[in-house]
């Protein structure tokens, strides 16, 4: 059995024409877990990244701040080396030096550890992503793709963002 045949029905109430305009459903939250468990983690990134590039969500970067802000120190880090592989290296330094963080990178090997996300605080990763989609809108899929594999993180953003992504899923099932 496909993931359509699972979850098409429930899908089906996402897929009309103003479904990422209505109303976010009583039970979004709900959906969204279901969904999330049945569709490839591609297809999810697709809804999260419509939710991510959305005019009726806040900014992305604001997004993405709001969910570091509710995650744990190994995502924070995943997040970080996510958009950090996304910034110009001057950049990233003025922003972290701009926020008396610059002692951070003196520590950066490969990448941020869970001890060294913890330091950076949540406006200061609005900043980085803000930055990284400027200079590189791809880091919006890479990010989606990222928050696929920690898809709970998602439901934080709240019924309106749920709504479109599950609008988007349901666009991929049913191609118009």
């Amino acid at each position: 059995m496909s993931w359509t045949d699972k979850i098409g029905s429930l899908l089906n109430q996402y897929s009309t024409a103003g479904g990422a305009a209505a109303q976010p459903a009583p039970d979004v939250h709900a959906h969204f877990d279901e969904v999330a468990q049945a569709v490839p983690s591609g297809t999810l990134a697709e809804g999260i990244a419509a939710a991510f590039r959305s005019d009726k969500t806040p900014a992305m970067g604001q997004m993405v701040s709001s969910l570091f802000a509710q995650s744990n120190g190994e995502q924070k880090a995943g997040l970080l080396n996510q958009l950090i592989s996304g910034i110009n290296p001057a950049t990233l330094t003025q922003i972290l030096s701009g926020a008396g963080l610059g002692g951070i990178l003196s520590g950066l090997g490969s990448s941020l550890t869970p001890a060294q996300a913890q330091q950076i605080p949540p406006e200061v990763v609005q900043d980085m992503a803000n930055h990284a989609e400027k200079a590189n809108p791809s880091i919006v899929d890479s990010l989606s793709n990222f928050y696929a594999q920690h898809s709970a993180l998602i439901k934080t953003l709240g019924g309106g963002a749920l709504t479109i992504a599950l609008a988007k899923i349901a666009q991929r099932q049913n191609p118009a």
